[in-house]
């Protein structure tokens, strides 16, 4: 799916600032990742996922990776698309599991971009270029700061792709200054 055909169809059903630059930002930790792990020939897949995987969300969250698999079928989207972005709400709300690891790693960062998000409101730079893993990790570790981002949904996602805590908040917070820049622009356009 192209990105602009993708964007008009996550706009029809989301018009928050917040829903659209989460959206923009699990888009670029997507592609990132897809670099970073070696399918860099698959990055617009990945980037498109990340940009679609909360489509239904903020009309329909009661039916959150439920609704948007009738919505991305009526507009034609792929099953490959509609697979992977609905495989995050896996044990949730949905029982499509993440089998591939480009599904482990939206399943795994998409709770985890809102937490470091969170985070990083609170530093003095309001940003994530200056942040480090110690400091995140502390933010974890307190329940009560940004509650509605699952620390058992980011611990069982580090635990499907085999990875230490540590290193998917390393690799998560380095994805996420990597389109910090571009994510704030285009929600400033918006």
């Amino acid at each position: 799916m192209e990105r602009e055909k993708a964007w008009e169809l996550l706009t029809k059903y989301n018009k928050d600032h917040f829903h659209l630059q989460h959206a923009l930002t699990v888009e670029g930790v997507m592609r990132w990742y897809a670099n970073d792990l070696g399918y860099g020939d698959e990055a617009d897949f990945w980037a498109t996922v990340g940009l679609l995987h909360d489509l239904d969300f903020e009309m329909w969250p009661e039916q959150h990776c439920v609704k948007q698999q009738q919505l991305m079928r009526e507009a034609g989207v792929d099953e490959a698309t509609i697979h992977a972005t609905c495989s995050h709400g896996y044990g949730i709300t949905v029982d499509i599991e993440p089998t591939l690891e480009m599904e482990k790693v939206l399943y795994a960062a998409d709770e985890l971009t809102g937490l470091i998000g969170a985070a990083a409101l609170m530093r003095p730079s309001k940003s994530v270029q200056d942040m480090e893993v110690k400091s995140l990790k502390k933010k974890f570790k307190s329940t009560g700061f940004a509650a509605g981002c699952s620390r058992e949904v980011i611990q069982k996602g580090a635990d499907m792709l085999g990875w230490p805590l540590e290193t998917l908040m390393e690799k998560t917070i380095l994805a996420m200054r990597s389109c910090e820049a571009e994510v704030q622009a285009a929600v400033a356009a918006l």
